[in-house]
């Protein structure tokens, strides 16, 4: 921590919780101090100069004052405010999944940069990609990595052989991969397609750069989730429950585009003109 009684810093807003009538307390996540926790006080009464700069899932400078739990918030300035996160529902289901992960994954005081960059560089990508779902993969995969959990995708985790091009096995509660002989007596291994394991290695040594160039189609995309999902599970030993929303939002639009063709048949029934 910083030696002068107050200091500054870049933040992300990851998290915010009600504190009495009008407070706050905030989880920010910083370059150079990690994730910490501060009070902000008085934000969320109407007049609140702070309160827009303070918002969940913005980008600020924040100026905090040292206390004896909890800093407290006094100055900050956006620089980002994501704006698209924050008026589109899918967009918003999306980015508090990123920062939920970070939140789970992260201690409190435990500086990490390369973390820090890549929660900043997901967000500003989420606001115009249309490949959201690869997106998120690449960032769960990229994420494990500063956290310690790379998964194996290159040899067996038991045998240590070089993985053949067949349909491997992946085991959560082991790190990574098992080759089919191994994959035996492991009775929570799960079958991993030639395709899905070739996407994942890929993702796991590339930039977003040349990932955003993959096409993958829908089977393979939901197969991969699923992979990672399992793993990140595993090791929270919970739901993420952002996760759950996501879901219950793609089951909604699920049901909604099966019902486009009755919708569209009724309409060819019912109009003389067509």
């Amino acid at each position: 921590m910083p030696g002068t009684k107050d200091y500054q810093t870049e933040a992300i807003i990851i998290k915010k919780t009600k504190l009495g009538e009008a407070d706050r307390i905030l989880t920010l996540y910083t370059p150079g101090l990690g994730k910490i926790q501060a009070v902000a006080k008085g934000v969320r009464r109407p007049k609140s100069k702070l309160s827009g700069h303070l918002e969940l899932l913005t980008y600020s400078q924040v100026t905090l004052a040292k206390g004896h739990n909890l800093d407290t918030v006094t100055g900050s300035q956006s620089i980002n405010g994501f704006m698209p996160l924050k008026t589109d529902l899918w967009l918003t289901s999306y980015a508090l999944y990123i920062t939920e992960l970070v939140n789970q994954f992260t201690a409190e005081h435990v500086a990490d940069e390369n973390l820090f960059r890549l929660l900043l560089e997901t967000l500003q990508t989420l606001c115009g990609t249309n490949n959201r779902e690869l997106l998120l993969r690449y960032f769960e995969i990229h994420l494990l990595e500063e956290c310690g959990y790379r998964p194996q995708l290159l040899k067996c985790v038991t045998c240590h052989r070089t993985l053949e091009p067949t349909t491997n096995s992946f085991c959560a509660g082991i790190g990574g991969t098992l080759c089919p002989e191994c994959a035996l007596n492991q009775p929570f291994a799960r079958p991993i397609s030639v395709n899905a394991l070739k996407v994942l290695r890929f993702i796991q040594k590339n930039d977003y750069n040349a990932v955003e160039r993959l096409k993958i189609d829908k089977a393979l995309s939901l197969e991969i989730e699923d992979i990672t999902r399992s793993y990140l599970k595993y090791l929270l030993e919970r739901e993420v429950r952002s996760a759950n929303w996501l879901d219950e939002l793609k089951e909604q639009m699920k049901q909604m585009e099966n019902l486009k063709p009755n919708v569209a048949d009724q309409t060819v029934k019912s109009n003389p003109d067509i």
